[in-house]
């Protein structure tokens, strides 16, 4: 992709995307984050309010971010113009960013997750025969904010950008037909049919995306449009998430057949509670090859608190890079354990901490500021 230095103005979800109604009937499906990807997409920070009094600490952790990607992969990054640009090209060149690794696309946006606005890449084949589509789902700022329009629609515009087919999944809602909506930190899957995702978040509660379906509708849409055969449901999210139950702050796959799982040792904890029953439910559980899983704990920090806010610290917000896996560390001792298990997992792969203590008062870290583009 050539850097693109006119805006792009996302369009409407008709006739002038491509159609795809169910990439799983035409052998797509969503490969697993440590399968190659062509660049990962970032969006260059700029609501303080999502860092109060943190704010100018937060540019600076993303350029870290591309600074240890940009050895396996390019880097993309929507910026709102040319003023951002410019200030996003100051912070990376004096953090070592090789900026002809980096393509700067000019959109607005609301807030800078990528991995919850922008399109979820599938494939099919391999080798040269190997081809890509996207599955766009619809994004309401976590059914919390109301200010989500903008990233609703740069998701769209880097879709349309791409150029790949595009599905933009559909469900019936009692009478009405509609869009159905899902996060990308809400599921996580092993790249052979197996899904995590929780109830709290997809089913039950105030901010549940799609209740209207229940359990088998959602398990439908999840695998027509991103081949999940097998969906392992846990039930709740960790503390301090105001996403209400994202699966990428506790539970993640490593490899198939393995995932690794957040553990709170401190039975005062509101966690603790929460992952016991997620490891019960993990170890009753097999995956859609129907092997047993291999849980791996992975500790987790001591709580951070902010202002009285209990914020989602978690070493599970890891990214996995083409050539380097990066880790939110938070100036705890479980830090180096975090670390050194990751690196047994991803024994090919750099694992890089990232300082992330002031970075997770946004509510979220690595993982959720991150979004792969598949090849």
């Amino acid at each position: 992709m050539k850097k693109r230095a006119s805006a792009a103005r996302a369009q409407a979800p008709d006739a002038t995307l491509a159609s795809l109604d169910t990439p799983h009937s035409l052998g797509y499906r969503m490969p697993a984050e440590w399968e190659p990807h062509a660049a990962t997409w970032l969006a260059w920070p700029h609501e303080p309010t999502d860092w109060p009094g943190k704010f100018d600490a937060i540019p600076w952790v993303f350029a870290d971010i591309a600074r240890h990607l940009q050895e396996g992969e390019r880097i993309r990054v929507i910026v709102s113009g040319k003023r951002e640009e410019a200030t996003a090209k100051s912070v990376f060149s004096r953090s070592g960013v090789n900026l002809k690794q980096v393509d700067f696309v000019y959109l607005p946006t609301d807030r800078s997750w990528t991995r919850d606005f922008l399109p979820l890449g599938v494939v099919r084949g391999a080798g040269k025969k190997r081809e890509t589509a996207l599955v766009k789902w619809k994004f309401n700022g976590w059914a919390r904010y109301k200010n989500h329009r903008r990233d609703e629609e740069a998701g769209l515009a880097v879709a349309l950008q791409l150029g790949a087919p595009l599905a933009l999944p559909e469900a019936q809602f009692g009478r009405k037909r509609a869009r159905v909506v899902l996060e990308g930190g809400a599921i996580d899957v092993d790249g052979e049919g197996s899904l995590l995702c929780t109830e709290e978040c997809l089913l039950d509660g105030r901010q549940a995306r799609n209740a209207p379906l229940g359990k088998a509708g959602m398990e439908a849409v999840l695998r027509d449009h991103l081949g999940a055969e097998k969906v392992l449901w846990l039930g709740a999210g960790i503390a301090g998430d105001d996403t209400a139950g994202h699966i990428d702050d506790f539970a993640r796959f490593v490899a198939p057949g393995k995932i690794v799982l957040a553990d709170e040792k401190n039975k005062r904890d509101p966690n603790y509670a929460v992952l016991r029953d997620a490891a019960r439910r993990l170890a009753g559980a097999r995956d859609a090859r129907g092997r047993k899983l291999e849980v791996i704990r992975l500790p987790m920090p001591a709580p951070i608190v902010f202002d009285g806010q209990r914020l989602p610290a978690s070493y599970a917000n890891f990214y996995v890079g083409n050539a380097a896996v990066l880790v939110p560390t938070f100036n705890d001792p479980n830090d180096r354990l975090a670390l050194g298990i990751l690196a047994e997992l991803f024994p090919s792969r750099r694992i890089v901490g990232i300082h992330s203590t002031d970075f997770v008062l946004g509510l979220g870290t690595i993982h959720c500021s991150t979004q792969q583009e598949v090849r």
